[in-house]
């Protein structure tokens, strides 16, 4: 029963990310019953199948599997070593209090029917719940793009790296296993896609797209190089400038240092991946920011403007105002007396 609880409800995740990506039409209700077949049918393509069930489908949901957590919009299942995670709600459950047992047992992580995106906000989260996770998979999950990878280094550790053609069209650039070779450099990947990695696809993987990181953080001054640097690797980055400037470095000689020092290679680390909604963010910030900065010059030009104008009026009256003050202290002082009086006047009035 749980088999059939299991498709329903993976038919259903399906179907809402389909929707989602505008790739099929809203099925009519004379299809809904189509789908107790033996498979779940997406524009005519099988994606999950599951031995047909001979019970009726009030019996099957009426029994659920404990274990197994599902709901309309998300399923979160452990099977072995491996947590399968259907769907965005899916991602809530990193937040549970794990067993040490299930938590330590977990080596894979299958992510299928989630953007990528919000997978990014979790990828903290996997080193701390599943401390001995290896093995990274996606499907289904809108890989677009090379730079998406970037956001992979945030994970402890990864051995093996598994991304699904289907729903991942960064599959389709030739270059992609090179760029995640080179970019996750430090995490030493075995596997990609369940092939082997040799040490002619590290050497090829640095070759290609070593001038990239070399050129993001040359171009880059150094507060910014180490705003995006955590205080170990900032240790790193100056024992780096400090040996440049000893010696001139060169890219074998940073990756020892990196090894050294326990972390990825510090110009790589400028190869980073920022998801639409922290990068609308980030717009609406520097939005905010000019908006600030602009009214602060305005107001600094005015009071400026200000000082220029009594400056320049002081300029024109000051021959005439001098000339008062010289005949005013003449006049006071004429009469030696008077003025004695006067003076010793003012020293009584101050006591």
């Amino acid at each position: 029963p749980h088999k059939e609880k299991k498709r329903l409800t993976i038919c259903n995740i399906a179907r809402q990310w389909e929707i989602q990506k505008n790739r099929i039409v809203l099925v009519t209700s004379s299809n809904q019953d189509k789908k107790d077949n033996k498979s779940c049918q997406i524009n005519g393509s099988a994606i999950y199948a599951f031995p047909e069930e001979t019970r009726s489908l009030d019996t099957i949901l009426s029994n659920a599997v404990q274990g197994l957590s599902v709901l309309d919009s998300h399923l979160v299942e452990v099977e072995g070593d491996t947590l399968y995670l259907y769907g965005s709600g899916a991602l809530e459950s990193l937040d549970r209090n794990w067993s040490v047992q299930t938590a330590g047992t977990v080596t894979t992580v299958f992510f299928t029917f989630i953007e990528f995106d919000e997978i990014v906000q979790v990828l903290p989260k996997l080193k701390i719940k599943f401390p001995n996770s290896l093995h990274l998979k996606f499907k289904e999950t809108n890989l677009v793009m090379l730079q998406q990878f970037n956001a992979l280094a945030q994970v402890r550790r990864i051995e093996q790296l598994t991304v699904d053609p289907q729903g991942n069209p960064v599959i389709s650039f030739t270059l992609w296993k090179y760029y995640v070779l080179f970019r996750l450099s430090h995490f030493n990947l075995q596997k990609i896609n369940g092939i082997e990695v040799t040490q002619n696809d590290i050497v090829m993987a640095e070759r290609l797209f070593g001038i990239l990181a070399y050129l993001a953080s040359s171009e880059l001054p150094q507060y910014r190089l180490l705003s995006l640097l955590g205080e170990s690797r900032k240790k790193q980055f100056r024992y780096l400038l400090e040996a440049k400037g000893k010696k001139s470095g060169i890219v074998s000689e940073e990756s020892n240092d990196c090894r050294k020092f326990g972390g990825e290679n510090t110009s790589r680390a400028t190869l980073n991946y920022t998801t639409l909604d922290s990068h609308e963010e980030k717009l609406e910030e520097i939005k905010e920011r000019k908006k600030f900065c602009h009214a602060y010059i305005q107001d600094l030009v005015k009071e400026a403007a200000d000082i220029n104008m009594k400056n320049e009026s002081l300029q024109k009256l000051w021959p005439q105002m001098f000339i008062e003050l010289v005949r005013d202290a003449v006049i006071e002082i004429r009469n030696k007396n008077s003025y004695m009086k006067l003076c010793l006047q003012r020293i009584t009035d101050q006591k």
